[in-house]
């Protein structure tokens, strides 16, 4: 499998360890930015991991910026990209379980890097259940026209 990282001057400190999370379990990132601390766009970076995870040149994404919200919203409109602003394990559990979401969102300052990496952990560990949550997420696609605009 390989991720997607990305993140803005907000999530640049959280990135690293878990890029170093995920090389321990053996799953190669590709790393898209940004590469410091200075001040740059999050839907660059956004925009970036999504297409990745939408095109399949990825199976899953990670971003990370200071609250999430904007990496989620920029994730969220491509086509087949589910993304998920996950700030605790409980959430990070379900947006596997019922949800299949492929691009998991971290708030950097939201929550510490300890906390990040149990959630980065529980997201790569919980599968999809299927049953009435693969007929809803077909709803959705659906009523989306199965293309969501394309940016």
């Amino acid at each position: 499998m390989e991720v997607a990282l990305g993140c803005d001057h907000g999530g640049y400190a959280l990135k690293e360890p878990i890029r170093q999370y995920l090389a321990s379990k053996g799953i190669s990132c590709r790393d898209v930015g940004t590469d410091s601390e200075d001040s740059v766009d999050y839907p660059v970076y956004g925009m970036k991991v999504a297409q990745l995870v939408s095109s399949g040149g990825c199976q899953r994404g990670i971003l990370i910026c200071g609250s999430g919200i904007g990496m989620s919203i920029v994730a969220n409109r491509l086509a087949g990209v589910r993304a998920a602003l996950c700030h605790d394990i409980y959430t990070a559990r379900l947006s596997r379980q019922h949800n299949d979401a492929n691009v998991l969102v971290l708030g950097a300052r939201v929550i510490g890097p300890g906390l990040a990496l149990e959630i980065v952990k529980t997201w790569f560990e919980t599968g999809f259940e299927g049953g009435r949550h693969k007929r809803r997420i077909d709803l959705i696609d659906k009523l989306a026209g199965k293309g969501k605009p394309k940016a």
